[in-house]
């Protein structure tokens, strides 16, 4: 709010220039909090996918969590005016890269009821982690 004032203020002065200026900042603040939750629905993606992999099996609860996470992520991610994305398949694998530490952080307390630990989880997925990061983008892009 003390930058909506701030802009105000400065276009009542008529500092187009610092207007600009605090335009550009909003304009960022306001895609950084996109990208921040389309991470955490990232997280919570590939966090269902981790634990059908190394449980071996699926629950109607992880279907619908992964379905309405992948809408959540394709969502947010859809520019409305103009019709684009905020951030394009190349900025959405890199940010499912960097919230695979938190997914699976989070699957070695949920999956078999939490009885591996992060490494355990993290080894029995080695092989698997870039299908189901892949499996989170196709979902994402579909």
């Amino acid at each position: 709010m003390e930058e909506l004032l701030e802009l105000k203020e400065l276009i009542s002065k008529q500092d187009i220039e610092s207007a600009l200026v605090l335009i550009e900042e909003l304009l960022e603040m306001s895609k950084a909090d996109i990208i921040n939750n389309i991470r955490s629905y990232a997280i919570i993606l590939l966090l269902h996918l981790i634990k059908q992999v190394v449980e071996n099996r699926t629950t109607k609860s992880w279907d619908i969590s992964i379905a309405n996470s992948s809408l959540e992520i394709k969502s947010l991610n859809r520019r409305r005016k103009s019709k684009g994305n905020y951030l394009n398949q190349q900025e959405l694998r890199e940010l499912l890269e960097e919230a695979w530490p938190q997914a699976i952080n989070l699957a070695s307390k949920e999956a078999f009821e939490g009885i591996y630990s992060v490494n355990e989880i993290a080894k029995q997925i080695s092989d698997s982690g870039e299908d189901v990061i892949e499996s989170a983008l196709k979902r994402i892009l579909e």
